[in-house]
């Protein structure tokens, strides 16, 4: 009789794309970077998604007591920047906001900053990228607490940081979901937004260009914000004010989708945005020593799929341009869901919407369960399997192609590839 545990080795070789980002680091990255110099920190994301799920960061052999199985595994990098390692925190980070869910329509609203600020924004990109949160709290909160817009309240929204398009280019947007409806400022009862509109995108678009160009100018002013190389003309008076002054003759993008219903569906639609990035290894079809080879969907030609070919240090580029700062949270909750008041406000909420009280947490499940329930790839057994963990190296190659050479030349003898 087939062990069930065997089930789950199986499905897991079938979906496993054939190409990889890891792949495409390992043939190209040491010549990217004798021709491109990285930071540190482009570095040590370029090392861990190389690294992840192959000896260099050591791994485990998992065992069941009852029949016997035994499969050996490689560590992960856990890097947000590393497409193999955001599911199993997504679903974690799901199930936590599922009790935060409230019984109402929930709007999807993207606040997009203009192309012209991507060269700045390269160059200060926690500072510009902690403007673009500011600036869209800001502008929900001022309308959501102005009576005339229907409201008069306290919002309450997750806002997710996205920085690409389909192409990989750089194009910095915040993905917003809000519950439709505010919590009165007395704190006396709920005030339900209309079940098809929430706000007006153009007024909204001028309100957060105003509050973003605010927060620029002020930095420039006590002078926060570095030009270098090409944007050294920006970083004058004069060229400053130039590109104050573009900005303001821009018709800033704001877009707002109607609410979907039912609690399901808003966790399904925002687990689309949650903990991705820049681009999945199911996307990349071929690799070779003239080009990366990948899909995307064209927006404007009725979101059809199609492939395009880029140059493989063009392609590494394109993919740096997306790390985010150290530190820095991409993902954050405003109002009655910021974490500092989110315990009170949120049960003062439920009450005034007549929810139930919530039952007492209950002691989270391990990873290797929630990993079961969420790929359904290992049928339950009454054993569970037990780990053991090896020393970084002691196990074969993972892939046949993978090189320690990669580690050692790309990051030097200084730095262990297993101690990120």
């Amino acid at each position: 009789m087939q062990s069930p545990h065997s089930y789950g080795a199986a499905a897991i070789k079938r979906v496993r794309p054939r190409w990889e980002l890891a792949d495409v680091l390992h043939l190209h990255g040491e010549a990217f970077l004798r021709s491109h110099p990285q930071p540190l920190h482009h570095l040590k994301i370029m090392r861990a998604i190389s690294a992840c799920r192959t000896p260099v960061l050591g791994g485990h052999v998992v065992c069941c007591g009852n029949c016997g199985f035994q499969k050996q595994a490689y560590n992960s990098c856990r890097n947000r920047h590393c497409p193999k390692c955001q599911s199993l925190v997504k679903a974690k980070w799901l199930e936590a906001r599922t009790a935060e869910l409230l019984p109402v329509g929930y709007f999807h609203v993207v606040f997009t900053l203009p192309h012209a600020l991507n060269p700045i924004i390269l160059c200060n990109k926690a500072l510009m990228l902690k403007f673009l949160f500011d600036a869209t709290a800001k502008t929900l909160g001022q309308f959501a607490r102005d009576p005339k817009r229907g409201l008069g309240g306290k919002l309450g929204f997750i806002a997710v940081l996205h920085s690409w398009d389909q192409k990989l280019m750089d194009h910095f947007h915040i993905h917003c979901l809000i519950p439709a409806g505010v919590l009165s400022k007395d704190g006396q009862r709920w005030i339900h937004a209309r079940t098809d509109f929430l706000f007006p995108v153009k007024a909204l678009a001028q309100v957060f260009r105003g509050k973003y160009i605010a927060l620029l100018k002020n930095a420039f002013i006590k002078q926060q914000l570095i030009f270098p190389g090409r944007t050294a003309s920006s970083g004058t008076s004069a060229g400053f004010s130039e590109v104050i002054a573009q900005l303001y003759q821009k018709n800033w993008v704001v877009y707002c989708k109607p609410p979907f219903g039912g609690p399901r569906k808003v966790l399904d639609y925002l687990a689309r945005y949650t903990h991705r990035v820049a681009i999945s290894n199911h996307r990349i079809k071929a690799i070779n020593d003239h080009g990366v080879t990948f899909s995307y969907r064209d927006r404007r030609d009725g979101d059809k799929t199609k492939v395009m070919t880029v140059a493989p240090h063009e392609f590494i580029r394109r993919f740096l341009l997306h790390a985010i700062p150290t530190s820095f949270m991409r993902i954050r909750h405003f109002g009655f869901l910021a974490n500092r008041s989110k315990k009170h406000d949120l049960q003062l909420c439920r009450e005034l919407l007549g929810l139930p009280i919530p039952l007492p947490d209950t002691p989270p499940i391990s990873n290797q369960e929630r990993l079961r329930e969420l790929t359904c790839r290992v049928p339950p057994t009454q054993t569970p399997l037990r780990p053991t963990y090896l020393d970084p190296g002691s196990a074969p190659s993972a892939r046949s192609y993978y090189s320690l050479f990669l580690i050692s030349s790309i990051f030097g003898p200084r730095i262990r590839p297993f101690n990120l």
